[in-house]
């Protein structure tokens, strides 16, 4: 696993069926059924591992799912 962009993690968990993202109170966030993902806000630099695990955590999403998407 190794860091990513904003607009890559977004692209992938669209091929992970997430739709979004939606507008939220502070961060948006993306949505499957019922289950909802804050996204880190833009900025400079990429989403560092500790951050994406945490992220991918939330989502319901291994790393082995993760690393199948490109």
């Amino acid at each position: 696993m190794k860091p990513v962009n904003r607009l890559e993690l977004i692209k992938r968990m669209r091929r992970l069926d997430f739709i979004g993202p939606k507008p939220g109170k502070r961060h948006q966030y993306m949505q499957r059924g019922l289950l909802r993902v804050q996204l880190p806000n833009p900025h400079q630099g990429d989403i560092g591992v500790g951050l994406l695990k945490r992220i991918l955590r939330e989502a319901e999403i291994t790393e082995a799912e993760w690393d199948s998407v490109k």
